[in-house]
């Protein structure tokens, strides 16, 4: 009887989060969105729509490409890396690698089309969009053409079946290249010359980046001036190269409209997707409109399109301010930022790219269970990730015994250009010391390395400002000379391919280097307030003697700070308090903090933010949080009465539980759990594994089981006794169809079921 109840209990728990999803539709979190969507260099962007999911891909340039996947067009996920870097054509140099990037499904099979840096296209396959990828295969130039060129793209035309490669090789060779089924050019090619001809002075630049997509029975062309120019397009209702069929944009005409906002010259934009409610939208590129963050790259904007009473589309510049969201479900995929990794899969994860070319036998998480090993190759060996937030910390622990001054392993933060790098590393100085050291370009801190092999390495960044950390456990941390103004690097723009942007990651020199994970944006180092990934009402403003800080908050509004970590079994760390420093001018002002998403998500901490005497004064205020594991987007919604500005916040961070410096505890926590506690899977949605973590406060039977959503049982993950404490559970889904399943865990009178997603 006990058995049924449970089961009864179980499946109306089910019924009641679908018809919580159901009634209260999408959380506030993704109503709105402020871009760029993809932080961080994502240049010549491509957009394809295939079932439910959205993908993009573009120029990389020396680090290996990345395809993006998403279900709401506002967040998105890397999935796979289609090119590798063992590739022996891949190269390594700034400006080479891999130039553009389109994937699309055709006769079953998923194609992801490139150029490589001289200007040659190739194309890889693949059974699944998350892979494996085939070798890349070389395109074929047909007769009479100069060339393939790069930042090309597809157009698969559904009406007839076909598809084509639209090519852009030199000032005026723009071209329809018809595909065969094997991916080769079939030998018909409609030549679009005329559109750009040298004779006329090529009045549209260089009429880069070719897109097509199709409208009411349109065809349209669209194509970018050149890197930041204006945003042309064309029409015709036939597909053919007879320049009469076409109505073609005059050259002084852009489409881009409106006032410009922190992004005030996209262009390139991907082909434009419409979505069953009429809208449709396309990924822009543009660089960051102040000359300060002009090395972050072309960051990837989305943008919502319109078509004039002509038929012709329309994009408005991009405002500082909220955008309303695509009306699409979010599916649980975070903000894109850097990931965090503990290096416990067999496989790099795809978010991570290798610097240039990179033999398979530079990497190894095999040997190591738990580490990532880099063997240095030509010089170094780096995996990274996109740099695209201005305040965060990064942190990683390694294993390294250098043995001259040219060995190094450590965090650094590199340009486009790979001439200028902030770093944190272990190293030998000159006089043969064995040291821990901060650096950039001329200035360089060291300190005489008395823990040994195994140390922790922190690099924090509060805009252009950077400051370098190690500590013996991950805890206490120990400051490495003073902190160094690395604005060159974020403002340079000096050579050819600076806009390829910064990238943050892992590096060795000299000799190999184990890693024992990598945590981006620490909870218990200061986060900025100023500087939210999205947010909805406020705004960023400068308090004297202060600095920049987050101001114009009122009732109702919300910011968010994405890719939080709070540690795990690897990095132990868990909070119990937060910290915020805000001034307040209100006596009913708080701030409610939520994980993930807003109401729908889970609410750890709220803290009430009094009356410090005006805007200017500013305050510490302290508050318990629930216990929490794993990478979060934050979310900080803040309340109070009345209409005017509740007060204004500088930054937070959280507290380690039993931290004896930081904390509210006086201890290191080392007492059991006191209640059962079953998290939230991390990560969520997942392809193929997920880790589950649960406490239980005594030594009792646990059952662990995940049932999809007609409350069928799945799999049983634990069923045994286990002792008290804190456990993990990998759920490996590889023969799990995608869909929204649960888990349930039950221990004596506990019972409780959590959400989880799987895409594949």
């Amino acid at each position: 009887m006990r058995n049924r109840f449970l089961q009864l209990t179980f499946v109306l728990s089910i019924a009641c989060l679908l018809t919580f999803d159901t009634i209260c539709g999408q959380s506030a979190s993704f109503q709105t969105f402020m871009n760029p969507v993809i932080p961080g260099d994502h240049p010549d962007p491509t957009l394809t729509k295939i079932g439910n999911y959205f993908y993009t891909s573009g120029s990389s340039f020396n680090p290996t490409p990345k395809i993006y996947r998403s279900s709401d067009l506002v967040h998105w996920q890397v999935i796979a890396q289609p090119v590798s870097a063992s590739w022996s054509q891949y190269g390594n140099s700034p400006g080479g690698g891999i130039w553009g990037g389109h994937m699309v499904l055709y006769n079953g099979i998923y194609w992801h089309f490139f150029g490589r840096g001289g200007g040659s296209m190739y194309f890889v396959t693949a059974d699944l969009p998350e892979g494996p990828w085939s070798a890349p295969t070389r395109m074929n130039i047909p007769s009479g053409m100069v060339g393939l060129g790069v930042d090309n793209s597809i157009l698969i035309d559904e009406d007839t079946g076909k598809w084509y490669l639209l090519t852009k090789a030199g000032h005026e060779n723009n071209h329809i290249v018809e595909l065969g089924n094997d991916g080769q050019p079939n030998g018909n090619v409609l030549d679009l010359t005329w559109l750009n001809p040298t004779s006329a002075g090529n009045p549209y630049g260089w009429a880069e980046g070719p897109v097509m997509w199709k409208h009411n029975g349109y065809y349209y062309y669209s194509f970018a001036e050149h890197l930041v120019g204006r945003q042309y397009v064309m029409r015709s209702d036939t597909l053919t190269d007879d320049k009469s069929a076409w109505t073609v944009v005059s050259s002084n005409s852009n489409m881009f409209t409106g006032s410009p906002g922190t992004y005030n010259r996209p262009n390139h934009i991907s082909p434009v997707v419409e979505l069953d409610d009429g809208t449709s939208w396309c990924i822009a590129h543009s660089y960051h409109s102040s000359g300060d963050w002009y090395a972050h790259g072309r960051q990837g904007l989305l943008c919502q399109v319109t078509y004039n009473s002509s038929g012709f589309p329309v994009l408005q510049y991009p405002p500082s301010d909220a955008l309303p969201a695509p009306n699409l479900p979010s599916q649980g995929i975070p903000w894109t930022v850097p990931r965090s990794d503990m290096f416990d899969t067999t496989k790099l994860k795809p978010q991570w790219s290798f610097l240039g070319y990179t033999p398979d036998n530079k990497q190894s998480l095999t040997e190591r269970p738990g580490w990532l090993k880099l063997l240095p190759y030509s010089g170094n060996t780096t995996v990274l990730q996109n740099d695209g937030e201005h305040s965060y910390a990064i942190i990683t622990r390694i294993d390294f015994a250098p043995e001259s001054t040219r060995d190094q392993a450590g965090l650094w933060i590199l340009n486009g250009p790979e001439t200028l790098a902030a770093k944190v590393y272990s190293g030998i100085n000159s006089t043969g010391k064995t040291v821990l050291a901060f650096t950039f370009e001329n200035t360089l801190y060291e300190t005489e390395n008395t823990i040994g092999s195994n140390v922790w390495l922190k690099l924090l960044r509060h805009e252009h400002e950077m400051s370098g950390f190690f500590s013996s456990d991950g805890l206490a941390w120990t400051q490495i000379g003073d902190p160094i103004n690395c604005v060159k690097m974020d403002r340079e723009h000096t050579q050819f391919n600076n806009f390829t942007g910064n990238q943050q990651g892992l590096y060795v020199e000299g000799k190999e280097a184990f890693f024992d994970l990598y945590i981006y944006k620490d909870a218990y180092t200061p986060i900025r307030a100023d500087s939210p990934a999205n947010q909805v009402g406020t705004s960023r403003r400068y308090a004297r003697g202060e600095g920049y800080v987050l101001g114009n908050i009122h009732n109702g509004d919300w910011a968010m700070y994405a890719g939080v970590d709070f540690g795990n079994a690897d990095y132990d760390q868990s909070p119990d308090s937060l910290k915020m420093i805000a001034a307040g001018q209100t006596e009913n002002g708080r701030i409610e903090v939520w994980l993930d998403s807003l109401d729908t998500g889970e609410k750890i901490a709220e803290c009430p933010i009094d009356d410090t005497g005006d805007l200017s004064t500013f305050n510490i205020f302290t508050i318990e949080t629930q216990p929490t594991t794993g990478q979060h987007d934050v979310y900080l919604k803040f309340l109070g009465t009345g209409s005017d500005v509740l007060f204004q916040l500088k930054y937070f961070y959280f507290r380690a539980k039993g931290d004896t410096t930081t904390s509210l505890s006086n201890r290191r926590d080392t007492a059991f759990p006191k209640h059962f506690v079953l998290k939230q899977n991390y990560p969520n949605p997942f392809n193929p594994s997920t880790r589950i973590d649960f406490e239980i406060p005594v030594k009792t039977f646990v059952s662990l089981q995940v049932f999809d959503i007609l409350g069928r049982e799945i799999k049983e993950l634990a069923g045994k006794e286990f002792a008290r404490g804190k456990h993990s559970i990998i759920f490996d889904a590889s023969h799990v169809a995608s869909g929204i399943y649960f888990y349930r865990l039950s221990a004596k009178e506990f019972a409780q079921a959590k959400k989880m997603f799987i895409l594949k």
